[in-house]
């Protein structure tokens, strides 16, 4: 085994497929898939499952991959100390709901990035992608929320892919309306006030599972519904046809919502957003100061960040 092979690998791990994984390292695909096969033999395991969609880490390829990481940190330490020309990317993905407050640290995260290099990624994606992503290892962290609805099927996803949820905090729902919608002149608004409004949610793709929406009471009946896969659509939505979403209350005129609106929901529910992890992967020091900078702009929301302990 080689240090070169496992760095191959991790490559081809962050981008999900061999040919562009070829293509960032500056090799050709069947040199790159000869190396990769020749760890396997000396392994004794296959770690890469190959298909027309691109490849995906086995069960032995995951755990495999932990230790690997581990050793590439470790290598990146000993360039930092004796090679000063050799230095690896600082590297860190995270996958999401879509919410501001994830954008927002990330954003803070990378400011205080003290590197020429780095390669950071930040997926706003669809509940069944982040699952994935975070079984795969393409993130290190996920955040999600959980409410009475779907939390027993959502812990049952996260036993069985053996990812674990850490609570941060706990919101109750609002209506994110654009500022001109009559809707805002009403202090709090119920479900009767919405019903000819067109009702925008995010796409799930082919697993289009209520238990997997980002907003709750995903399984009401309404009569005009609109689904959207990004936050920029659906903030026009809102503004250009009065369209409303439901969400966590939380607004950032920084990152250009200043046109929307949060009214609080008349309904008896919440939700808990929190993180995702693999149980068998130890947090990177930049995971561990990016959910750092995440508590720090949930309190600065006004909301409390709820005890790990």
């Amino acid at each position: 085994m080689r240090i070169q092979q496992l760095e191959y690998l991790e490559t081809i791990v962050r981008t999900g497929s061999i040919n562009e994984a070829a293509k960032q390292l500056y090799l050709t695909q069947p040199s790159l898939s000869n190396a990769i096969k020749e760890l396997e033999q000396e392994m004794g395991i296959t770690i890469l499952v190959r298909s027309k969609l691109g490849v995906s880490l086995t069960t032995d390829g995951r755990e495999f991959m932990i230790y690997a990481r581990q050793v590439l940190d470790q290598v990146q330490l000993l360039q930092g100390r004796y090679e000063k020309k050799v230095v690896r990317k600082q590297a860190f993905s995270v996958s999401a709901q879509h919410y501001a407050f994830v954008v927002h640290a990330f954003v803070q995260l990378i400011k205080t990035v003290n590197a020429d290099e780095y390669q950071f990624t930040l997926r706003e994606t669809e509940t069944e992608n982040i699952l994935s992503d975070i079984t795969s290892f393409k993130s290190e962290l996920g955040i999600l929320y959980l409410n009475n609805f779907n939390q027993q099927v959502m812990n049952k996803l996260f036993k069985e892919k053996d990812l674990v949820f850490t609570p941060l905090f706990k919101a109750l729902p609002h209506v994110f309306v654009g500022r001109q919608n009559p809707l805002t002149k009403k202090k709090r608004v119920s479900l009767e006030d919405l019903v000819d409004y067109p009702y925008l949610s995010y796409e799930q793709g082919d697993n289009n599972s209520f238990y997997f929406a980002e907003e709750i009471l995903s399984t009401l009946d309404r009569k005009k519904n609109i689904k959207v896969s990004d936050r920029a659509t659906i903030f026009n939505l809102m503004v250009g046809l009065n369209g409303y979403t439901i969400s966590s209350g939380i607004i950032s005129s920084e990152l250009n919502d200043d046109k929307i609106v949060a009214i609080p929901l008349d309904v008896d529910d919440s939700m808990t957003l929190g993180w995702i992890k693999h149980r068998q992967l130890e947090l990177s020091s930049t995971a561990k100061s990016y959910l750092e900078m995440l508590k720090e702009h949930i309190r600065g929301y006004g909301f409390e960040i709820i005890d790990e302990k």
